[in-house]
């Protein structure tokens, strides 16, 4: 890693007394939407599982970045983040690819305006209303009990070193393929690249982007010179509000002509 690139799955019972004192603020809380993009609040989940292979084929590394979501439909290939989120907790966020199907369910598209399970709102997993309100019986697609709200898994790098969480907690997710606009594919030799709150090192990290994420570009702005693994340049890529990227460490989709901020 550069200074720009630099556990199982939760338990029953893990965190369940933050999740109860969260349950009323969130079930059925209507999505936001931020740039076009379908967001959701959700209750969020550590995957670990190292070692093992993810759905799309990924060995799972020590403190890795990915996501985890219910369905196949949201799955990027291995290698790639044609589909990717942003996860924000408080006031950081961390830009990962989906690369694994989970927790609970394989065929909960929550994120869109028509899914399969019928009567629930966009932006509501299955697995927090059977949890927090007895839908299907409080069971997943499989039958079993469920026994957290769980509608995202993070792979360990994310979690830990992105958000700073612990096991669980209740995250903004924004499903960056759903919205319009300029994006761009994070490449490093390997580590995750660090999310600042400005156009230079010496501004303090908020988070990060994992290797493959697709990340939108809201704009440029002109900043410290990065030599990285794409390229060596002083433009810097805001990416959300707030969080800027080095484009040393961006490909860009043919073609597109980016902004200044």
């Amino acid at each position: 890693m550069t200074k720009e690139n630099r556990r199982p799955r939760l338990a029953a019972g893990i965190a369940m007394a933050a999740v109860a004192g969260a349950v009323s603020t969130v079930l059925g809380a209507a999505p936001a939407h931020a740039a076009g993009e379908q967001t959701a609040t959700v209750w969020a989940t550590r995957e670990g599982l190292v070692g093992g292979t993810t759905a799309n084929g990924h060995i799972v590394q020590p403190r890795d970045n990915f996501v985890s979501l219910p369905s196949r439909n949201g799955l990027s290939a291995k290698g790639s983040g044609a589909m990717s989120v942003r996860v924000c907790l408080g006031s950081r966020c961390v830009y990962e690819p989906v690369w694994d199907v989970g927790p609970w369910n394989t065929r909960d598209t929550y994120w869109s305006d028509s899914r399969e399970w019928s009567g629930l709102p966009t932006g509501l997993p299955e697995a927090q209303a059977a949890f927090q309100s007895g839908y299907n019986g409080g069971r997943d697609q499989f039958g079993r009990t469920v026994r957290n709200p769980g509608g995202l898994d993070l792979a360990d790098g994310a979690m830990w070193d992105g958000l700073h969480a612990g096991d669980g907690a209740w995250v903004k997710v924004s499903f960056l393929w759903t919205g319009s606009g300029t994006q761009g594919q994070v490449r490093t030799a390997g580590g995750w690249l660090n999310v600042r709150t400005g156009a230079s090192t010496g501004n303090g990290d908020v988070g990060l982007a994992g290797p493959y994420a697709r990340v939108p570009i809201e704009c440029q702005v002109v900043g410290q010179t990065i030599s990285g693994f794409v390229r060596t340049t002083s433009l810097w890529d805001r990416v959300g509000p707030g969080n800027y990227v080095s484009d040393a460490y961006v490909t860009h989709d043919p073609g597109v002509s980016l902004p200044r901020c």
